[in-house]
């Protein structure tokens, strides 16, 4: 009979092979100088083969005689944290579970390799594969019972927490150090992350800590798969199977059902990095939704606190870096839940942009993100565009006014006017995608809000925002307001088109002036989702671009906008790919193929 088949907590124990004496007079000759028991003791407990039996009875020795475990036996207990007991029978885990409460207790020092120890086991384990006493391979542990597996760390950590109140403290560096390197394999990223989130069940005091080291590191990855290099990706990958399509169907004319050039697998991205950001943000944003909702029902409580993290975690992380693509996803998914919430993010972003004491840069970025939320979020009704909007122009024509009082030529400084600049634009971009719903029901009063906007000062203000906006904005918003007789752009940016901004450019080969279209630096976070699987997610929510039927629009589009051509969205190819990057922003990183994904559901007990 298999060791493992015995019920531990009923049966006789059973003899085992072990050399030396007890735990006890093995410390005690320790302690008078004889170490040969005492390193006997360490050799049978690296014993790659202990059995269930020798552990337990081990256990229950050192438990009796914990008190004398001091930091002076640190090898021996760091020997103990090294014993294979996850996955083991239940006997064995309790009993391991039970040493680790004694342990903590009596011996607060030995806390943080504790933790240290049950957080490793958040990831798979590394199986090697020899064959003729050569190692072939080195994969990640698929067991199936990696979930129970898993479990078991989490009752081992909240039973630590519950004997010492201070756990979290010393918790959350260890998260943050533990973190695998975004570049391993998707399952790595995966379990690991998913460990983390379910720490926050148990552990809610740590969730805005936990949340900013998930965030940090999905934020390095997104960084690193820029919206071209994605689209290129999944081109030239949609590319090859339409090649592989039409050599197989001229060799076999068979399955007709199947849709031509259907790629296989609809749910894996072509982009390695992309894939791991998918599967991570599939991921977080389930938990967000299981975290928030109760039986279907939204919970308020949990959804104001969760907010309220990711809203530091925003402001700390996500605005100061330029160019992410899709991890600001996650606020934007979460607003979805309520009006209030939404009310709340743009609240706070128009805090942050007419604030004179923030830097420049944010407040830059607050202006895109508001424009670019107000545009895209389908759940945010007309009237709260409306009341954005006002506050938006109100400040800009207060602008407007300051500038004025000074006297003399305000010139076109983006250095001098970045925010006021931003803020044209979020209001432009907004109109572009929100005057349908502005007009639609009472044309007349729609267009009286339009004109009560006096839209056509800020375009015609010294500081001359159609100058630095982007081209795609300024045409198509050009292309609007003529037609609603609005304001009347053309003459304008015809003129500025023969005066193309010049910009000067430093790097080590010296100073460089060259001509750039985008002297902005324009971004807007909440450009089309790429991302497949968690991009169902936000798809419901999203509100994207629809070409305009109007034959006037449309000849304006192609006539001001030459050559370049979308099928999804009218800011293509004219929005950063991650070139002339504002604040932080971290390395790239190189491709690896990912795999495996646990399953995903987080619920946090009232």
């Amino acid at each position: 009979m298999e060791i493992e088949d015995r019920d531990f907590l009923n049966s006789p124990p059973l003899k085992t092979v072990r050399f030396g004496g007890s735990v006890v007079e093995t410390l005690a000759k320790y302690k008078r100088g004889d170490l040969s028991d005492y390193e006997l003791l360490k050799h049978q407990l690296a014993d790659p083969e202990i059995k269930d039996a020798q552990i337990i009875t081990w256990l229950q020795e050192f438990r009796n005689c914990v008190a004398q475990l001091t930091k002076d036996h640190e090898q021996l207990i760091y020997t103990i944290l090294r014993v294979p007991w996850v996955g083991r029978s239940q006997a064995v885990v309790e009993e391991y579970m039970a040493f680790l409460s004694n342990l903590v207790s009596a011996q607060t020092v030995f806390l943080c390799a504790c933790l240290k120890m049950i957080v490793a086991h958040f990831t798979p384990k590394k199986v090697a594969i020899c064959e003729g006493g050569v190692e072939i391979s080195d994969s990640e542990d698929d067991d199936e019972n990696l979930p129970r597996n898993f479990n078991q760390c989490h009752q081992a950590l909240q039973l630590i927490t519950r004997y010492v109140p201070s756990t979290s403290h010393f918790l959350v560096p260890i998260l943050q150090d533990s973190f695998p390197f975004v570049q391993k394999s998707s399952r790595t990223l995966e379990c690991y992350v998913h460990n983390l989130l379910t720490v926050t069940s148990y552990l809610p005091t740590i969730q805005r800590d936990v949340l900013e080291i998930i965030v940090g590191q999905m934020l390095k990855l997104d960084v690193s798969a820029s919206r071209s290099d994605i689209e290129e990706a999944e081109e030239n990958l949609s590319q090859s199977q339409q090649a592989g399509n039409c050599t197989e169907e001229a060799l076999f004319d068979m399955d007709e059902d199947l849709p031509t050039g259907q790629p296989p697998s609809l749910g894996v991205m072509a982009h390695p990095v992309a894939e791991r950001l998918d599967s991570l943000m599939t991921m977080l944003l389930a938990y967000i939704k299981d975290l928030c909702h109760v039986n279907g029902a939204l919970h308020t409580d949990r959804t104001k606190e969760l907010y309220r993290d990711l809203l530091d975690v925003f402001d700390k992380l996500i605005l100061p870096t330029h160019a992410s693509c899709h991890i600001q996803y996650m606020l934007f998914y979460l607003c979805s839940f309520r009006l209030a919430l939404a009310e709340a993010f743009l609240e706070h972003l128009w805090k942050i942009l007419q604030s004179p004491s923030q830097p420049a840069v944010l407040r830059q970025a607050a202006a895109g993100y508001m424009g670019s939320f107000l545009a895209r979020a389908k759940f945010i009704p007309v009237l709260t565009v409306r009341a954005c909007l006002d506050l938006l122009i109100s400040w800009i024509h207060r602008y407007i006014d300051g500038q004025d009082s000074k006297g003399g030529q305000a010139c076109c400084d983006i250095s001098l006017h970045g925010p006021f600049y931003t803020a044209c634009q979020a209001i432009f971009y907004t109109l572009i995608f929100r005057h349908g719903a502005i007009l639609a029901g009472n044309m007349k009063k729609g267009l009286e809000y339009l004109q009560s906007l006096n839209l056509e000062r800020v375009v015609m203000c010294q500081m001359n925002p159609l100058k630095v906006c982007l081209p795609a904005v300024t045409n198509m918003f050009a292309a609007i307001t003529r037609k609603y007789q609005v304001v009347f752009c053309y003459t304008i940016i015809e003129r500025n088109s023969r005066y193309m901004l010049p910009v000067v450019h430093s790097s080590a080969g010296g100073d460089s002036v060259t001509t750039n279209t985008n002297p902005l630096d324009s971004f807007f976070p909440f450009d089309p989702y790429l991302l497949k699987r968690s991009g169902k997610f936000i798809e419901p929510l999203y509100q994207a671009w629809e070409e305009p039927a109007d034959s006037e629009l449309i000849a304006n589009k192609t006539v001001h906008q030459g050559s370049k051509e979308d099928d999804f969205d009218f800011l293509c190819g004219e929005t950063p790919q991650g070139d002339g990057i504002v604040g932080m922003t971290p390395n790239s990183l190189d491709s690896n193929p990912s795999i495996g994904s646990p399953t995903v559901s987080f619920q946090r007990h009232c």
